[in-house]
């Protein structure tokens, strides 16, 4: 730490001007506001344990354990009594249960209100809507639900407010690979994308030795692409993979086999045997737009929607969404969950999108990722981003997506920074691969009957800009919208985002595709100054500036700075547990789970500075804040970058943590970058 970091809440930034201290990006606090730092044994972003005392101690890193432990803990962990069979709750009869002995949730009704904890203060989130409790007696707030109340149907009301559900059925094909996907595959043949000539080079050995029919280094004598799995068991990969001429980046990973991997057919593996009658062979059912088919006879010329001419929409005639003036919520990872956007919804958004999904994930049916496309009945224009760093993936899963969930647009993530995500070929990997792009975004297109919009940053490397070269064959390639974040996969979020480049960008694109600016907007006047500086931009997007004030979007409609009061604030967070606890449930596991997220979301709001509290307004978003108190001690709490005061928020809210509770943000939300960076 320099010296200027040091002298933060000293005398060293109440003797400077706030000229002075805007240059070096310190927030300039009015004097009479700013006080010494706290001193503290465990730094933010540290692990933080609160036992009984509520005492902040760190908490040494533990042993690391493997999946099949972990495991065998989760099922005898199930077994105790505070794991309560969900239908026994339900109803508060122990016969209820329909699995009886063989279930594997704990009958023991007695032990499980014996070890209960107490119920937290107000009435059940699911009364509040007008529905019944799902929960029955594992609810937290069981008390106030009435005696001769009707048991409710644990996904009744759910099913009711949200939709885009991941079902049983499509989950087990998936999980079969039984999964249909002409239309992707008739769009990927059309395209050339598909076919015995083309390979994927990941399958190619380094040396460009010919190991295989395939140029397969795994190739059988069949010429079928076999892979050795952990467990032994041996996958068999399709012969219709892509190559890839522009290959600047050298990205082998176990992510480049096509997803899902097919088992190889096996008398174990296989399923039920094919039946031959008469040189006529019947294939399993499979499952088209939901439904599942009659078995269909071998050899039989299927008509698909790329066959069939009169079926495909033609470009024009796809349902258009006009972005312009729209405030758009950008898809946050971790933070940007369905009871957030419901928040920012009421405060003003008009655009909100899903968290990031990666196409390898849904299309192995993860029920996790499948969750974060989630929709709230209140989202009335809302999209879903996903990341993939191929074309068949991607078709796939648009396809997928677009016959199982109800979505008004799907957005391609080709700009995500993070390592794991770039060194598997997607994200900002992309960036370096125009061709990809190009074979990404035209199957895509194609694919869907919704908009397709791409979500880009200016470059992969820090001064090597080249959206401006592809702006104009973006739109041509089918996309309908693309979101330009004003910075490069190698700058992450370093230094300020470059908005003349978006300028740039924006007025060499083409009339047809609409261009959203994206980066550091936080406050109406920067949405003022983009919009006023490059009329030709639909739209601003709103990311961080959203996190650490959802208000913003109700700033930018009312062009005013809010000086939003400590107790409004609170009444905010008090909005996102009740949606917290409508979506993940009013049980223990989702009074938790509800916490959990307050706290990630908390580690981005104690970065707010009250505009009564400034000298120059408004703040700016890489503007560090020197230690200052708030005009009350709610508001000097909000102001904490201790996780150990993030955590008294949440217990002001959710009652105490259990026993042993530890919590460390995921993102460092906190952190700030260097002034010379400013």
């Amino acid at each position: 730490m320099d010296e200027d970091e040091r002298d933060q809440g000293g005398s060293g930034v109440a003797e400077q001007s706030p000229e002075q201290l805007i240059a070096r990006a310190i927030a300039p606090v009015k004097k009479n506001f700013l006080c010494p730092p706290p001193v503290r044994d465990s730094t933010p972003n540290d692990d933080v344990s609160v036992p009984d005392d509520n005492k902040t101690t760190s908490v040494l890193a533990k042993e690391k354990k493997s999946k099949r432990q972990l495991k065998r803990e989760r099922r005898q962990d199930q077994k105790s009594p505070r794991n309560l069979c969900p239908e026994i709750a339900r109803t508060g009869d122990v016969s209820s249960c329909p699995y009886k002995d063989k279930c594997r949730f704990s009958h023991d009704l007695e032990g499980f209100k014996a070890q209960k904890p107490a119920d937290l203060e107000g009435q059940c989130p699911f009364l509040k809507s007008g529905g019944t409790c799902p929960y029955g007696l594992a609810c937290r707030f069981s008390s106030t639900h009435e005696v001769a109340e009707p048991s409710g149907n644990l996904n009744g009301l759910k099913n009711s407010s949200e939709v885009n559900g991941l079902s049983k059925d499509v989950q087990k094909l998936l999980w079969k690979n039984k999964m249909s996907f002409s239309k992707a595959d008739a769009k990927l043949k059309s395209l050339g994308l598909a076919g015995p000539k083309s390979k994927r080079n990941d399958f190619e050995n380094k040396d460009g030795g010919n190991t295989g029919p395939n140029n397969c280094d795994q190739s059988d004598d069949s010429g079928s692409c076999v892979v050795t799995s952990d467990s032994g068991s041996k996958l068999e990969c399709p012969a219709e993979v892509m190559k890839d001429d522009d290959n600047d980046i050298d990205e082998k990973s176990e992510s480049d086999v096509l997803c899902p991997q097919k088992r190889r057919k096996t008398e174990e593996n296989n399923g039920p045997k094919e039946a031959e009658n008469e040189g006529v062979t019947v294939t399993e059912q499979i499952v088209e737009r939901s439904c599942i088919k009659s078995e269909l006879e071998a050899g039989t010329d299927a008509m698909t929607p790329e066959t069939d001419v009169s079926l495909k929409l033609h470009s024009r005639e796809k349902k258009l969404i006009d972005y312009r003036e729209k405030l758009y919520l950008a898809p946050l990872t971790t933070v940007g969950n369905l009871p957030f956007r419901r928040v920012c919804k009421v405060l003003g958004a008009d655009v909100t999108c899903g968290e990031m999904a990666m196409c390898t994930n849904l299309l192995q049916g993860q029920a996790s990722e499948w969750a974060l496309l989630r929709r709230h009945s209140s989202e009335d224009l809302f999209g879903v981003q996903i990341c993939g760093a191929y074309p068949d993936t991607v078709a796939r899963t648009v396809e997928l997506i677009e016959q199982e969930c109800t979505i008004d647009f799907i957005d391609i993530n080709m700009g995500c920074p993070i390592d794991i995500v770039v060194n598997k070929g997607a994200g900002s990997a992309l960036l370096t691969k125009p061709m990809r792009m190009k074979s990404i975004v035209e199957v895509a297109s194609g694919t869907a009957d919704i908009p397709i919009t791409v979500k880009v940053r200016t470059a992969y490397f820090e001064g090597k800009n080249r959206i401006d070269s592809l702006i104009a064959d973006i739109g041509s390639w089918g996309a309908s919208a693309v979101t330009i974040h004003g910075r490069s996969r190698q700058q992450r979020y370093s230094k300020l985002a470059d908005w003349d480049y978006v300028y740039q960008c924006t007025r060499k694109a083409p009339a047809t595709l609409q261009v959203v600016g994206n980066g550091d907007v936080f406050s109406f006047v920067d949405w003022n100054n983009h919009r006023t500086e490059c009329p030709e931009l639909a739209t601003c997007m709103v990311a961080r500036g959203a996190l650490i004030k959802p208000w913003i979007f109700t700033e930018i409609k009312e062009q005013r700075h809010w000086d939003i009061s400590s107790g409004e604030r609170l009444n905010i967070f008090k909005d996102f547990v009740n949606f917290g606890l409508e979506h993940w449930g009013s049980d223990t596991k989702g009074v938790e789970t509800t916490r959990r997220f307050l706290l990630e979301w908390l580690s981005y709001t104690c970065r707010y500075i009250p505009v009564g509290l400034l000298d120059v307004v408004p703040q700016r978003i890489n503007w560090r804040p020197p230690s200052y108190h708030g005009r009350d001690e709610l508001e000097t709490l909000m102001a904490s970058d201790s996780a150990a005061d993030w955590i008294r928020i949440s217990e002001m809210l959710l009652g105490k943590v259990p026993v042993g509770f530890t919590f460390a943000p995921k993102h460092k939300s906190n952190a700030y970058d260097r002034a010379e960076n400013g």
